[in-house]
């Protein structure tokens, strides 16, 4: 099947859909599926071989957050140059709410297409206001996924219609083995400076660190408070943001006991997660799925966040993860600090974590995905809303 998949976002910028789109163009790749993927992305920029560049992305506020998109002539142009040359059999866009190349495409392609919804939101200043233009494109629409019951909700209230649900994925192999990063002994008890000290132990966060909703002001409050409580501890801290500014809001004595890595590759990205003893997930909101809370799963990382009702389903309501009230710092410093000093503990949620993540390997979210392109190719779109992957 020839594939056509279009990302909203800028490739440039590691995101949680320019992560999805990946690992699912590359598995169906694997399946045997002819894949390209249109999606913004700066000249100088080296995409995998199966990405075509729409042009420069430009920030615009959607969300909650700052997004970098296409829109304009020029990404028009050349995204009905890609429709026109891939005589694909199946277009795929992701967030075609977003004002980027998913509406672009819509409005150019005259083949079947599936939308996945990924976003989870109450008001949108900018869906409220482009509602009469966006129509127009998503009733082209022949397939609706959404990610998970946040975003399907989102959908039937904002856009109207439904959706199949069919989760992100996670690459679990890639994820499961890892060695630590240099200088960070990795998870593990006794005597190594870590959790098993009594007084150590290392906590990470991995996420957009100049973007509130993602929690890092939170987690800095508790390292405060566990800092002082444990002389040893430190924080691993991964992701684009400012580091100086980062560690500016730590008090002068805990700074040296703050690591902030950056952005990270894919493969130093699977090494912190096997380098900490428990990875925070402290989110205020804002998430329909979270793909950096499957992928510490993946890595059998013992894991506390937020109550956030996407947290709290991955999480099994706190079977695979400890959860503590949204923004509650003081909360979020007491659940650390029993998980590094109770090492069964911690081994227990990493194999409840291991054994839960497991509902989301691509190799069966991608037939599922699949399932859903085979089914508008019949042109059977009740199938696709109702039935499907639910």
């Amino acid at each position: 099947m020839r594939v056509g998949i279009v990302c909203p976002y800028t490739w440039n910028v590691p995101g949680g859909v320019q992560r999805h789109i990946a690992d699912l163009a590359e598995t169906l790749i694997g399946l045997g599926h002819r894949v390209s993927v249109i999606a913004p992305a700066d000249d100088d920029a080296e995409p995998p071989p199966y990405v075509v560049s729409a042009g420069r992305a430009v920030p615009v506020p959607y969300n909650g957050s700052v997004a970098r998109l296409a829109f304009g002539f020029l990404s028009a142009a050349r995204v009905r140059r890609w429709i026109n040359e891939g005589r694909f059999d199946v277009l795929h866009v992701h967030e075609p709410a977003a004002p980027s190349l998913g509406l672009l495409a819509c409005w150019a392609a005259d083949g079947p297409i599936v939308g996945t919804f990924h976003a989870s939101y109450e008001k949108s200043r900018v869906v409220s206001v482009t509602a009469p233009i966006l129509q127009s494109a998503l009733e082209k629409i022949t397939g609706r996924i959404a990610v998970s019951e946040a975003a399907r909700t989102t959908l039937v209230e904002h856009l109207g219609g439904d959706a199949v649900l069919i989760p992100n994925g996670v690459a679990t192999e890639r994820f499961a083995m890892g060695e630590p990063l240099p200088g960070w002994p990795g998870r593990g008890d006794g005597p190594r400076g870590g959790a098993g000290d009594g007084d150590g132990g290392a906590l990470g966060f991995l996420g957009r660190m100049d973007e509130p909703r993602k929690g890092l002001q939170v987690l800095l409050r508790a390292f405060e408070l566990l800092g002082r409580r444990r002389p040893g501890l430190r924080l691993l801290l991964a992701g684009p943001g400012d580091a100086d500014d980062v560690v500016s809001r730590v008090s002068p004595e805990l700074r040296d006991r703050v690591v902030v890595l950056g952005m990270v590759d894919e493969e130093d990205k699977v090494r912190a997660y096997h380098s900490v003893d428990v990875f925070v997930a402290p989110n205020t909101g804002g998430e329909s799925f979270g793909i950096v809370l499957a992928e510490a799963m993946a890595a059998g990382a013992p894991i506390v966040a937020s109550d956030i009702e996407a947290f709290d389903r991955v999480l099994l309501g706190g079977r695979a993860g400890v959860l503590f009230p949204v923004g509650d710092h003081e909360a979020l410093a007491a659940a650390a600090d029993d998980l590094l000093g109770d090492p069964a503990r911690r081994k227990q949620l990493s194999a409840e974590a291991r054994a839960a993540v497991r509902a989301y390997d691509w190799s069966s979210v991608a037939r599922d995905v699949v399932r859903v392109y085979e089914t508008v190719s019949l042109g059977s779109e009740g199938v696709v809303e109702s039935g499907v992957g639910a």
